[in-house]
């Protein structure tokens, strides 16, 4: 990654600050923004503050990025998120504000970084990070669930729009662990039991997401775009594994 400009979205805190710094430590220039700068600041990266939510934000993001980098190669749209809330009682704001984080602020990134990276030697890539959400919701996400699919359906869209110069790929994200679970999960012993039902045996940290962005940007997966590559350590066991203990 020497040499290379790199930007991530909702780079301040856990996936997105780890993505950032992984890059940065292979050698890329990188640029992470986030509606609040990251304290400590991360190591070896640039941050810049603002809402990608809004267009005209994630318009001057890329603007800053090239203005300090000179070019920008890999855009990684990882901000995102929504709290768990039954759908019979989520309100129009809380839906609207999740749809808008996970589906429509990395399709405003990604107009903005393709208009860059079209006129440029070498093209680029850009990289939505998913969820496995997409295709598995669970209770308390139908919003978050939604607009996960939505951005599969646009990742290969835009691969279709915007190829051979912009690749568009998506990596799809399973059971993270990180500071935030005790919210999502229960304490230690509920996490252990959660990682029990994972065929690896233990939940995805945020250096696997990072890593599998990496893999996206080799040579060797020059031929990989529209792709959805799942990091899920192989799913969760069938419920009925848990009750018969059968393997």
């Amino acid at each position: 990654m020497d040499g290379r400009a790199v930007l991530v979205t909702g780079g301040s805190r856990g996936i997105g600050r780890t993505i950032a710094e992984r890059f940065a430590a292979a050698g890329a220039r990188v640029l992470a923004c986030s509606r609040r700068a990251p304290d400590p600041p991360a190591a070896g990266v640039e941050h810049m503050s603002g809402d990608v939510r809004e267009p005209a934000v994630a318009a001057s993001l890329v603007e800053e990025a090239v203005r300090r980098f000179g070019r920008l190669d890999v855009v990684v749209n990882n901000a995102g998120g929504g709290p768990s809330v039954p759908a019979a009682e989520a309100s129009p704001n809380l839906v609207t504000s999740v749809v808008r984080l996970n589906l429509l602020a990395p399709f405003f990134v990604a107009q903005a970084a393709n208009a860059v990276m079209q006129k440029q030697t070498g093209g680029g890539l850009i990289i939505n990070i998913g969820s496995v959400s997409a295709t598995e919701p669970v209770p308390g996400t139908a919003a978050y669930a939604a607009s996960k699919a939505g951005l599969s359906v646009l990742t290969r869209a835009l691969a279709v729009e915007w190829a051979p110069l912009v690749r568009v790929v998506e990596v799809m994200a399973g059971l993270v662990r990180t500071d935030e679970n005790e919210h999502h999960y229960g304490d230690e012993e509920t996490l252990a039991a959660v990682a029990a039902t994972v065929p690896l045996g233990r939940m995805a940290t945020p250096n696997d997401i990072a890593d599998a962005c990496l893999l996206m940007c080799s040579p060797l997966a020059a031929y990989l775009t529209g792709a959805s590559l799942r990091v899920d350590g192989g799913g969760q066991l069938p419920a009925f594994t848990t009750v018969t203990h059968r393997p």
